[in-house]
C-alpha cells in the first residue's frame, strides 16, 4: 500500500507513506510505488498514527440504565450502583457489550485501549470475559487489561487475593483506588502493597488515585514514593488526580516536583473530571480535571482517557477520542496552537507511551497502523471532530468513512456547491 500526499502531525506535507508487510517501509515525498502496490490518493489529508485510549471500563461500557440510572450523577452513587449491577451481570453480556464498543472504537481510528476490570466479584467472571475479548480483537485493536479493586483493596475482603488471581490469568497490569478505602492510612497501605505485587512480577501500575474533591487527598504523593523505593519509574501512571484541582498552589508544586523524579505517568479523563467532580458545590464549582498544563510542563507524560461510555458513571460517549481531547483542551484552557498539539498528542502519542506499546508511531519500521483524518492539522482535527477516512492496521484497510460534505442550495446563492468540513474549503 502506498498512500500519496498526506500531511503529518508534526507539520510535514505532501508526504507519501509506504507499508510492506504490515510495517511502514518508507515515508516522505514522491515515494516510487513498487509493482503491484495498491496506491491510495491522502488529497492532503492529516495522516495519524491511531488513537490511543489510555484510561477505560470495558466491563462497565454500555450498560447504562441497568438496573437504573445514576440520578446524583456522583462518583459514589456510580460506584454503589456498580455493586448492584454486579450480581446481574453474566461472561455473555460483558462480552456482547465489550465487542459492540470496540467495533465503535475501530470506526473512530481508536486501535489501542487500556481498560480496568473490577476483581472484586469473586467469580472473576468480567475478568474472564475481557481476557476472552482481548483475544477475539487482538487481530484489529489491542487491549491491555487492569487488575482493578473497585471497592477498595483492603475494603472488599477477597480483592486482594482475586487481584493475584486475575494476574495469574493474564491480565497485565496492576491498578488500585487507595481513596476508596476506610482510611487514609489504609489508602497509603494499599499503595505500598500494590506496588510491592508489581515490582515482584516486573508488571506495569495504573492506579486511580485522588478521585475525589479533597484537597487533603494525597495518595499520589505516596504513589510516587513508592515507585522511586521500588523503582519502578516509568512503570506507575496515576489516573484522574482530581483532588489536585483543589490543593494549594505550594503543596501542588512540591508534588508536582515528586512526580517528576518518579517518572509518574498521568492519565486525565476529561470528560468524566468535568462532569463526577464538584458536584458537592454550589458556586463557584470547581472543575476537578487535575492540573495538566503544569504536569507537562514539568515533563511529566500527561494522556486523556474516555474512561467511562454510556455505564454507571457516565450516560454519554462515542470512543471518539478527538472528543476526549476537546474537552481536555476546553477544561484546561489550552488554546495555543503549540498547546492544542499536545492535547492531541495526549490521545496518541503520550498516550501509546504511557500504555507502553511498541512499534508506534510514523517512523519507518513502525507497525502500519494509521488513521486518515478529514483535517489538514491536529489543532484542526480537534476542532471538527474529523472524519476517520481510512483505518488502518497492520496495512489492512479496517473502516473506511465518506468524507463529510454539506450540498447547499441557498436562495441567491449558486445552487449545487459541495463544501467540505474543513471550514469552508471547496471539495
Amino acid at each position: 500500500m502506498l498512500i500519496r500526499n498526506v500531511c503529518l502531525p508534526d507539520g510535514r506535507e505532501a508526504q507519501d507513506l509506504l507499508v510492506q508487510d504490515g510495517r511502514i517501509a518508507a515515508i516522505g515525498p514522491q515515494l516510487a510505488a513498487p509493482e503491484g502496490t495498491e496506491i491510495i490518493e491522502g488529497q492532503g489529508w492529516l495522516l495519524s498514527p491511531p488513537f490511543v485510549d489510555a484510561h477505560f471500563h470495558l466491563d462497565a461500557a454500555l450498560s447504562h440504565g441497568q438496573p437504573r440510572v445514576n440520578e446524583s450523577g456522583t462518583l459514589l452513587e456510580g460506584i454503589a450502583l456498580w455493586g448492584e449491577l454486579k450480581p446481574l451481570l453474566t461472561q455473555e453480556a460483558i462480552v456482547e457489550r465489550a465487542l459492540r464498543y470496540c467495533d465503535w472504537a475501530v470506526a473512530r481510528g481508536l486501535l489501542a485501549i487500556r481498560s480496568h476490570v473490577d476483581v472484586c466479584d469473586d467469580r472473576l467472571l468480567a475478568v474472564e470475559a475481557l481476557l476472552h475479548v482481548k483475544k477475539l480483537v487482538a487481530p484489529y485493536l489491542d487491549l491491555q487489561l487492569v487488575a482493578f479493586p473497585q471497592d477498595g483493596l483492603l475494603r472488599s475482603a477477597n480483592a486482594l487475593a482475586n487481584l493475584r488471581r486475575a494476574l495469574d490469568l493474564g491480565v497485565e497490569v496492576v491498578g488500585g483506588i487507595p481513596h476508596h478505602e476506610r482510611t487514609m492510612a489504609q489508602g497509603a497501605e494499599s499503595v505500598r502493597l500494590l506496588c510491592e505485587l508489581a515490582a515482584e512480577r516486573g508488571l506495569r501500575v495504573d492506579m486511580h488515585c485522588d478521585e475525589t474533591d479533597d484537597p487533603l487527598s494525597r495518595h499520589v504523593e505516596t504513589l510516587a514514593f513508592e515507585t522511586q523505593r521500588l523503582g519502578l519509574q516509568g512503570r506507575v501512571t496515576g489516573s484522574h488526580l482530581t483532588s489536585m484541582h483543589s490543593m494549594d498552589n505550594y503543596y501542588a508544586a512540591k508534588l508536582i516536583r515528586l512526580m517528576a523524579e518518579s517518572r509518574l505517568g498521568v492519565v486525565a479523563n476529561p470528560l468524566i473530571n468535568i462532569s463526577l467532580q464538584g458536584r458537592f458545590d454550589s458556586y463557584p464549582k470547581r472543575r476537578g480535571m487535575t492540573r495538566v498544563p503544569e504536569l507537562m510542563a514539568a515533563g511529566l507524560d500527561v494522556a486523556f482517557g474516555h474512561d467511562c461510555v454510556l455505564d454507571p458513571w457516565y450516560s454519554m460517549g462515542s470512543a471518539d477520542m478527538l472528543e476526549v481531547a476537546s474537552m481536555g483542551l476546553h477544561v484546561a484552557q489550552m488554546t495555543s496552537r503549540s498547546a492544542m498539539r499536545q492535547c492531541f498528542e495526549a490521545v496518541t502519542s503520550i498516550a501509546a507511551r504511557i500504555v507502553g506499546l511498541e512499534g508506534y508511531g510514523l517512523d519507518a519500521g513502525c507497525k502500519a497502523d494509521f488513521v486518515l483524518l478529514q483535517a489538514r492539522s491536529p489543532e484542526e482535527a480537534i476542532r471538527l471532530r474529523a472524519a476517520r477516512l481510512l483505518v488502518v492496521r497492520r496495512g489492512q484497510v479496517v473502516s473506511r468513512m465518506a468524507p463529510a460534505t454539506a450540498r447547499l442550495s441557498l436562495p441567491g446563492r449558486p445552487p449545487s456547491v459541495d463544501w467540505s468540513n474543513t471550514g469552508g474549503a471547496k471539495v
